[in-house]
């Protein structure tokens, strides 16, 4: 994946996956290192705010939705909740205007669960809010693939593009 192909081989997530992992691994370990110091009630309120605004009212809309299109809206409070800068800021604000704290650990634990565990990152407006296959995408992969690797790979039509696109 670069800037000009935003898109990952099986192999690629599997690898960011496993960064992400590692993050959670750290986060883990602390939480653990430091058990009798959190305020369990703050943790699990920081762990839950993010699907209570960001996740659970598009889930709730994408099942309700006939077709499973949904406002933008859903996925912006989604993206925003999952972000890492959000997360940052909120933390941020927290330790400033309430106080530094290990409850804090709950942020990283949930976003980088969500990313490790079960391979979520941000959402972008084209795909389904739930994850399922995009044909256009799986019919790219496979042309993807049916080239090999190397750099003529990475040579497909306009045609292939636009349909990823559409």
């Amino acid at each position: 994946m670069d800037a000009k192909n935003r898109f990952e081989t099986k192999t690629t997530f599997a690898l960011s996956r496993l960064e992400w992992l590692g993050f959670l691994a750290v986060s883990l370990v602390l939480v653990f290192q430091h058990w009798t110091e959190i305020r369990w009630g703050v943790f699990v309120l920081l762990f839950a705010v993010i699907d209570v605004i960001g996740y659970i009212p598009g889930a709730i809309a994408f099942r309700r939705s006939p077709d499973g299109r949904i406002p933008r809206r859903y996925y912006v409070a989604y993206n925003t909740m999952h972000s890492l800068v959000t997360a940052g800021v909120l933390a941020g604000a927290w330790a400033l205007f309430v106080r530094p704290e290990w409850a804090l650990l709950a942020l990283p634990v949930h976003l980088m669960g969500d990313r490790a565990l079960f391979g979520n990152s941000l959402k972008p407006f084209g795909v389904a809010f739930e994850p399922e296959p995009n044909p256009a995408f799986r019919a790219f992969e496979q042309r993807y693939r049916s080239h090999g690797s190397g750099t003529d790979a990475s040579r497909t039509s306009v045609e292939d593009t636009d349909a990823v696109r559409a």
